[in-house]
């Protein structure tokens, strides 16, 4: 089986460690926090034992097996066939990183970044081995939400982005190809786009963040689930998307010139939506409350699992 290198043992890190460990690859473990690259196999023994109560992890003990840690990253890429770096999203930092891992990985390994926003030609130009390098952007957790945004640099060679792609499907993900480099990429530019709106809708006063929560959870986020926005227009239309567009295009044209503007972000706007939030949970609790996402993530991970795709 493949082998690879996972640069950065925290939450994402060990996330993707789970998922290659579970999709039967050798990982190798590596982050500058003693501490963290200690306690990090437990953890993902952890979450390979919660992925097996829904049964979808076959054989907890010999996915464990398959993950080691490495003391450097230099060490950690020896010989492995893709290298997943997981460091700070801070621009420096990524350069500082990928110049080591090109540099001491071996030709033919990939080299891929899980940032979140930065874009590969601005941390990957000076390397030598620039043609293997591109984002493989996830969500928080891969080893429950499987989408992976695949997005090279100008110089990225093709052949590097399909054999990623192949890579990230025969562990179970769900890659998608963004097409050019934009900061963001897609998840995070419709992500920004809905919450410019419901921080305007909760900074003015239209509706609470509970119940703006609600109709998203009851309402969008329902069909969500298994259907993405065109397949939902498609489907609220009889005569598909061409008539939704000619039903709404003239209500969305009424909104496109009152749609929400960056002092959405203003911090007198934000002190408007803590405010109506009324929340100020404990580090404790945000755990808590992480830990009972996981759990739901996995039950309606499991649950699509067992249906038809049609």
């Amino acid at each position: 089986m493949p082998s690879i290198a996972i640069v950065g043992a925290g939450l994402i890190g060990r996330s993707w460690a789970t998922v290659f460990a579970r999709g039967g690859w050798d990982v190798r473990l590596t982050d500058p926090s003693a501490e963290t690259l200690a306690a990090a196999p437990g953890l993902i023994r952890r979450a390979l034992e919660e992925l097996a109560e829904y049964q979808l992890v076959e054989d907890v003990d010999a996915a464990a097996a398959r993950v080691s840690v490495a003391s450097s990253p230099a060490e950690a890429v020896q010989g492995v066939d893709f290298v997943q770096e997981n460091g700070p999203e801070d621009l420096e930092a990524k350069r500082r990183i990928f110049a080591e891992l090109d540099a001491a990985a071996p030709p033919h390994a990939i080299l891929a970044s899980s940032t979140s926003a930065i874009v590969a030609s601005l941390f990957t130009e000076e390397l030598k081995g620039r043609a293997r390098c591109l984002v493989a952007h996830p969500v928080n957790p891969p080893h429950l939400v499987p989408i992976v945004e695949l997005c090279g640099a100008p110089w990225t060679a093709p052949e590097v982005i399909e054999t990623a792609r192949r890579f990230y499907e025969s562990v179970g993900q769900a890659p998608i190809t963004v097409h050019r480099e934009i900061e963001g990429f897609v998840l995070n530019r419709l992500q920004v786009a809905l919450l410019s709106e419901a921080f305007r809708l909760v900074g003015e006063g239209i509706v609470s963040p509970t119940d703006l929560d609600k109709t998203v959870a009851e309402g969008l986020g329902l069909r969500w689930s298994f259907m993405g926005p065109f397949q939902t227009i498609e489907l609220n239309a009889p005569g598909g998307i061409p008539d939704y567009c000619a039903r709404y295009t003239p209500f969305f044209r009424r909104y496109m010139a009152d749609r929400p503007s960056a002092t959405v972000w203003d911090q007198a706007n934000i002190d408007r939506v803590m405010a109506a939030w009324n929340r100020s949970p404990s580090r404790e609790e945000i755990a808590e409350r992480t830990a009972w996402r996981d759990r739901r993530l996995t039950a309606l991970k499991a649950h699509k699992k067992s249906q038809p795709d049609t």
